[in-house]
């Protein structure tokens, strides 16, 4: 079968739980407050697991949230139908996730006090990931190989569109106080100061046998295990086949995949498409 996406503004959304009404709304009407924390990433970058941090901080590492509430209900995606009913009716400080490029986020974020979190993984590993992931996924169309996929990658033609230009625009707001950064990489090469640096951002004082349990709790193995953040509870409704949201959760899987050339032509598009970034700036190169 054929996934019927949802298309919005050009960019290709699964039509399961999107609508574009939903996505209007988003785009229009959604008014972001001032004490919202909105937690942003390109599909594939690892958004999970830095939904079970910021939860675990919230809750100074006692696990009974992460444990007794799904994923998806402890920080809603605000581009889903579901989410966008549960934001719009919750009082107080919200958290939330969107994959959602820039211009198609509420424009009132940029006028208030909201704090971001925008989290960046190689895209090479973004690429292999989503190919297992989508591939697997009713959600979307299934590549012949991975060959098609990286030529679909990197022309855009995938759900949410360009990782480049989702990217270059979300990271055009770094400058901002309420802006954090955040590498993936960074995060598994050091996971602990990565939670100290969110614990920073969102004014939380963690004691350090609070920090321990954070780290504990979030861990890959932890997580996998938790049915509460496996998206296991989705799996039974045979939208996903055969794979789990989390497949390994490991940086540079993408060079036992990729062949030389496929490789040469990633690097040229993201040598065109990331220009004018400084040389450096990102934890893989």
């Amino acid at each position: 079968i054929m996934p019927d996406y949802t298309w919005f503004e050009g960019i290709p959304f699964h039509a399961f739980g999107i609508s574009k009404e939903t996505l209007q709304n988003v785009c229009n009407k959604f008014v972001v407050k001032d004490e919202d924390l909105i937690l942003l990433a390109y599909p594939k970058s690892g958004t999970n697991w830095l939904i079970e941090i910021v939860c675990l901080i919230q809750t100074k590492g006692d696990p009974k949230w992460i444990q007794s509430v799904t994923i998806w209900d402890r920080s809603p995606w605000i581009e889903t139908d579901v989410g966008y009913d549960i934001l719009i009716k919750k009082k107080g400080p919200r958290l939330m996730t969107s994959h959602l490029p820039m211009h198609l986020f509420s424009k009132s974020l940029f006028s208030s006090k909201a704090k971001v979190i925008y989290l960046v993984r190689n895209p090479r590993d973004v690429l292999v990931s989503g190919y297992y992931f989508w591939g697997n996924s009713t959600l979307a169309k299934k590549p012949d190989s991975l060959g098609t996929y990286v030529e679909w990658f990197l022309k855009g033609n995938v759900l949410y569109g360009s990782w480049f230009e989702h990217i270059r625009a979300w990271l055009s707001m770094q400058e901002w106080d309420n802006f954090l950064l955040l590498y993936y990489e960074d995060m598994k090469k050091d996971t602990m100061g990565t939670i100290k640096k969110i614990c920073d951002f969102l004014g939380k004082k963690l004691e350090p046998d609070e920090l321990d349990l954070v780290l504990k709790y979030s861990s890959f193995q932890v997580m996998k295990e938790n049915d509460m953040s496996n998206y296991s509870l989705l799996m039974k409704k045979s939208i996903f086949t055969g794979i789990g949201l989390m497949r390994k959760g490991t940086v540079g899987d993408w060079k036992n995949h990729f062949t030389v050339s496929q490789a040469e032509a990633f690097d040229k598009v993201f040598q065109e498409k990331m220009a004018g970034f400084p040389p450096g700036m990102f934890p893989w190169e």
